[in-house]
């Protein structure tokens, strides 16, 4: 009699596709510990005053936004790590390229000052605006109730620090072309008084303390982000105007980035409204919740830009024709 022992061929979880697993399955689906148990976040003690458990209670598994089975959702770019960070080199090559070759012919020496104005109050104190993005990317990922939406959550916050790094590079490369001028000094007091930043600083900190991670997913991702982007896209539409194709490039390759990330939010919400129609008036509500926050945010930042009449009802309309694709 044979004691041989058959094994399986690969994780329990993938065995029912009746295939072989991919690459991006293996390494990236079914990995939490912190959703098996509801009580027991983490597979800590359940004890009732364990405060890391309450919160995933309330904020996972009593969630508005429900679903069967979150570890199903998959990420429609299917990107891993390897891949991610190939990809991202890659670009960044890219952009120390378009940079380097702006400086060589003196780029910002020749910017003109309404545009450099404009870039003081509008571009350099972005960095903040890139901190919060990235802040929300990283709460989404240590929250989230499955490992798949974890992996593109970690991608988006690396997307979001890698510029939130170039928008600080190119504040010190402004410096030292224009050193009479603030660039390095004056970006936080713009964050937090100048007027066309007050919309968008209003509705990243209220991202920060949207804690529901299903809400935290939809305030961001489908509309704060977006508002975010929209006004990045206009920016770049008048640096184009005022002769600095450097900005507009950097913005071109940051809103690639952005499509990725629009991506899989699209595809995470026809994954739970799909298994459940019920998700589609939660998601709905949400988008409308926090909907007017951006549209205020949008019209504040680009009624500043100069010589762009229409900016904000061309970046609004594409944030609501973004919503209307979600067909909620």
């Amino acid at each position: 009699m044979s004691n041989k022992v058959t094994g399986m061929k690969t994780w329990s979880k993938l065995a029912k596709n009746k295939r072989r697993p991919s690459e991006y399955e293996i390494v990236t689906t079914n990995l939490q510990t912190r959703n098996r148990h509801r009580d027991s976040a983490y597979e800590l003690s359940p004890a009732p005053d364990l405060s890391m458990n309450e919160w995933y209670r309330k904020h996972v598994f009593d969630s508005p936004l429900q679903h069967d089975d979150w570890e199903e959702f998959r990420d429609p770019d299917a990107l891993i790590y390897r891949v991610y960070t190939r990809s991202q080199d890659s670009q960044e090559e890219y952009i120390d390229g378009v940079l380097n070759e702006h400086n060589e012919i003196g780029h910002d020496a020749d910017l003109a000052p309404e545009w450099l104005d404009t870039l003081e109050t509008l571009y350099t104190p972005r960095r903040y605006l890139q901190v919060t993005l990235q802040m929300t990317a990283a709460y989404i990922l240590q929250i989230a109730p499955a490992s798949t939406i974890t992996a593109c959550a970690g991608f988006q916050e690396g997307d979001e620090f890698r510029w939130l790094q170039r928008v600080a590079y190119r504040t010190r490369e402004l410096q030292i072309a224009h050193p009479g001028r603030a660039f390095g000094q004056n970006e936080r007091k713009h964050w937090e008084s100048a007027a066309p930043l007050q919309g968008l600083r209003e509705l990243m900190e209220k991202t920060l303390i949207s804690y529901d991670w299903g809400e935290s997913f939809v305030a961001n991702n489908l509309v704060a982000k977006v508002a975010a982007d929209e006004t990045l896209r206009e920016l770049a539409s008048t640096a184009r105007t005022f002769r600095d194709p450097l900005l507009a490039a950097l913005a071109d390759n940051q809103l690639r980035d952005s499509d990725r990330s629009r991506r899989w939010s699209t595809s995470l919400v026809k994954f739970c409204t799909d298994a459940r129609e019920e998700n589609k008036a939660v998601i709905r509500s949400w988008i409308d919740d926090w909907t007017p926050l951006a549209t205020k945010s949008i019209t504040a930042y680009c009624a500043a830009l100069p010589e762009s009449q229409g900016a904000s009802d061309a970046a609004i309309s594409r944030m609501e024709a973004f919503h209307r694709s979600l067909e909620l």
